[in-house]
């Protein structure tokens, strides 16, 4: 094993270390309610996307700023966008996430929406909050979807191309082709079928607006049933690329990980059931700037743990701890090198 894949220091509670429960569990718990304030920000392109923000935000514009971006589908309802951005606020820390493009309260504007390799509107986002907390210490991470984009654009962008101090990539699917894999096959089918039914409720209602580029009928759009399906007939002509093969080698994060200088933090479930569970063995060497925590346990997105009398996110808690650490790194803020992701534990 490299030495920058470790083993996660998470242990399931008794009882609840199945991976589906893992899994569904966090959607069955009480959630966080925060309050928020949402911006619009346009892009470049006319579209634009939604920016909810914490309230109860530090005062001071230096303070540090969390970025967070989203699964597919997801939103800020999302159980996990909660107890992230919640662990960041608690932690001091000036808490945003941006939903990609139609995954806020509103419809985008364009027929194309956005995908797993699109890291245009993130790069935007964050330049632009570059000019607006010039002084404050910045961190992204990114869920599922959102992890494999933010792995690919903090790879692109090379060690001073983005006004980040680090990054985390939770329950990344470094390898787009073996997530439609797994996700098409024995029970995880059941969480295509439930991402499938939003993505295509979507394209309907775009459908009845007007044309779309690409050569499907509303039946036709009904009639698919897996990823590989829906990517190869809608994500891949919406967005440039010729299939859905070609749409998941180029959009697939994992095959660049031995070039990321950025502060990395992978955080990755062996019993994940959106990904193969030899994932890290199919994947380049990641770059001494990276840090994979794997634990044997904790499903997609899952990570509960028994704590303080009831379950919690150990998710939370480790990003908590490592944007501590980094907060505690000024020297992120005058755009010298920081250490790679590390726990004071190791």
């Amino acid at each position: 094993m490299s030495r920058t894949i470790v083993p996660a220091d998470y242990r399931p509670p008794r009882g609840l270390s199945n991976r589906h429960v893992q899994t569904l569990l966090p959607r069955l718990l009480p959630r966080r309610r925060l309050a928020r304030n949402t911006e619009i920000l346009n892009l470049p392109d006319g579209d634009f996307v939604e920016l909810a923000w914490l309230r109860q935000a530090p005062r001071h514009d230096d303070a540090p700023l969390f970025i967070l971006f989203h699964g597919l589908e997801g939103s800020l309802d999302s159980p996990y966008a909660s107890e992230l951005l919640w662990s960041a606020q608690q932690a001091g820390w000036r808490a945003v996430m941006m939903h990609f493009r139609g995954c806020g309260q509103a419809p985008n504007r364009l027929p194309r929406a956005y995908h797993s390799g699109d890291t245009a509107d993130a790069y935007w986002v964050i330049g632009q909050l570059a000019q607006r907390y010039p002084h404050a210490i910045k961190v992204a991470a990114g869920v599922s979807l959102g992890a494999n984009m933010l792995v690919k654009l903090v790879a692109e962008q090379g060690g001073d191309g983005l006004d980040l101090a680090g990054a985390i990539a939770i329950c990344a699917p470094l390898d787009l082709a073996a997530s439609a894999d797994a996700l098409n096959s024995g029970f995880a089918r059941v969480y295509q079928r439930h991402l499938l039914r939003s993505l295509k409720r979507k394209v309907m209602a775009k459908m009845a607006q007007g044309p779309m580029p690409i050569a499907l009928s509303p039946h036709q759009l009904k009639e698919l049933d897996s990823f590989w399906a829906y990517d190869n007939e809608v994500t891949a002509p919406l967005h440039g690329f010729s299939s859905a093969s070609d749409y998941y080698r180029r959009a697939s994060a994992g095959r660049l990980l031995g070039d990321i200088e950025l502060p990395t933090l992978i955080l990755h479930a062996a019993d994940d059931p959106f990904m193969p569970g030899d994932l890290f063995d199919r994947l380049p060497t990641p770059s001494d700037s990276v840090r994979v925590e794997i634990a044997r346990h904790g499903g997609h997105v899952g990570f509960l743990e028994y704590r303080r009398g009831g379950l919690r996110s150990w998710l939370g808690r480790r990003v908590a701890e490592q944007l501590n650490d980094w907060a505690a790194l000024g020297s992120a803020a005058s755009g010298q090198a920081m250490p790679s992701a590390s726990r004071s534990d190791s």
